[in-house]
């Protein structure tokens, strides 16, 4: 069982104040990362690229729908993924339906990125009961142009990525087995958030953010940061049709 303070009204009132100090200089240096990420930047998108999507080929540009900025997020589901997404990434894409409406009334188009080929991407859809658009960029350039996806030479050269195929932790043998992927290749793929915005008949890359960044985070587990008790610092990621229970 867990040990904890106990401690009276007076004593959590001055303990709570004292937090909120610190919740206070996070925000405000999450204001200053918010302006300087709007700061960076824009670089034209030169290189024509193509996409899968379930209403058959589309440009990048067409992908926008219209509006002027366009936010997506890499889901790891590689063409080598025989089981699905990855848990994780298929936990946080579980929130994204609802904040489409409100997206789409702020000019941006929102969508999902993975490799693994269209048909294979729209049964997940289907499978998980989302909503959102899912593109396929199978045999495209565009995840290794903007750092969504490794090749296997760029993957043998990081020593990060060496090691944890060479000798991984139990859970990530664990996560290997829920991809049904080899790690050599399940851990080509890059999770993380990419935009771009439209103007002037010219495409820009604006932004890109990837694991293990934790803008790159379940919702959830931003509750769950909240909550009394702490969570396993290696927890198990499920798809929400298969925990144990």
């Amino acid at each position: 069982m867990l040990e904890h303070r106990i401690g009276t009204r007076e004593e959590w009132r001055t303990a709570r104040d004292e937090l909120a100090k610190l919740e206070t200089e996070q925000a405000e240096r999450n204001d200053e990362i918010k302006r300087t990420r709007r700061e960076l930047p824009w670089v034209p998108v030169e290189k024509e690229y193509e996409f899968d999507t379930e209403e058959g080929k589309k440009t990048l540009t067409e992908l926008f729908d219209g509006r002027s900025q366009l936010l997506a997020y890499n889901i790891m589901y590689g063409p080598d993924y025989e089981l699905g997404a990855c848990p994780g990434c298929t936990s946080l894409a579980d929130g994204f339906d609802g904040t489409l409406v409100h997206l789409n009334h702020a000019d941006v188009t929102f969508i999902g990125f993975s490799r693994a080929s269209i048909d294979r991407l729209a049964a997940y859809k289907k499978r998980m009961g989302w909503e959102f658009p899912y593109v396929s960029t199978y045999e495209s350039d565009f995840p290794f142009d903007f750092g969504l996806a490794l090749t296997e030479e760029q993957a043998g050269q990081i020593p990060e990525v060496k090691q944890m195929v060479d000798d991984p932790p139990e859970w990530l043998e664990f996560w290997s087995t829920q991809v049904g992927a080899e790690l050599r290749d399940g851990l080509r793929e890059a999770p993380g958030y990419i935009a771009f915005a439209r103007e002037n008949g010219t495409v820009y890359h604006t932004y890109t953010v990837t694991a293990p960044d934790p803008f790159v985070a379940p919702f959830f587990g931003f509750l769950l940061d909240r909550t009394p008790k702490p969570q396993p610092d290696e927890p198990r990621s499920y798809r929400k049709d298969e925990y144990p229970d």
